[in-house]
């Protein structure tokens, strides 16, 4: 009796840390995470590159736009609009030195993390890192830290 309730408790813990493990791993492809980011309309703004999100492959799909603006003080922003992307754990905004296509290839290239994806639909913006030069950067990706896989790159063009 005693090794029957013993068995049954180890099955519920396992059972439970699998369940929350797999919660975490597979459970933002259940929902949407969307984020309506106004940019302030006082805030003047000059496009310097534009690009538009594709797909990394079939299970990670991308679309929309991702602009770099230059504020009048020389700050410089980037804008994602019309956005959508597959939801995933741990998702974050990359600039990318070169032009990407494949998870090997964002690896191999010099990156500089905008951190954390607010929402994987609609409009937001992110704070370039003071001193970044946007002109060294060729892609924008969403990046899933967690598994070092491409979810969606953009090729970057100068305006």
């Amino acid at each position: 009796m005693i090794k029957r309730l013993l068995f049954a408790a180890l099955f519920l813990a396992i059972g439970f840390v699998g369940g929350g493990v797999a919660f975490y791993l597979f459970g933002p492809l259940l929902y949407d995470r969307p984020v309506e980011e106004p940019l302030m309309a006082e805030l003047e703004t000059v496009a310097v590159a534009r690009g538009t999100f594709r797909d990394a492959d079939a299970g990670h799909r991308g679309s929309g736009t991702a602009t770099i603006l230059r504020t009048a003080g020389g700050a410089y922003l980037l804008r994602l609009e019309d956005f959508r992307v597959t939801n995933g754990p741990d998702l974050e905004v990359w600039l990318v030195e070169d032009r990407v296509a494949t998870s090997d290839e964002v690896k191999a290239s010099a990156y500089v993390s905008l951190g954390t994806l607010k929402g994987n639909v609609g409009a937001q913006t992110y704070v370039l890192p003071e001193g970044t030069d946007p002109a060294r950067f060729q892609s924008v990706v969403i990046w899933c830290e967690s598994f070092a896989i491409l979810f969606s790159p953009a090729d970057l063009a100068p305006l």
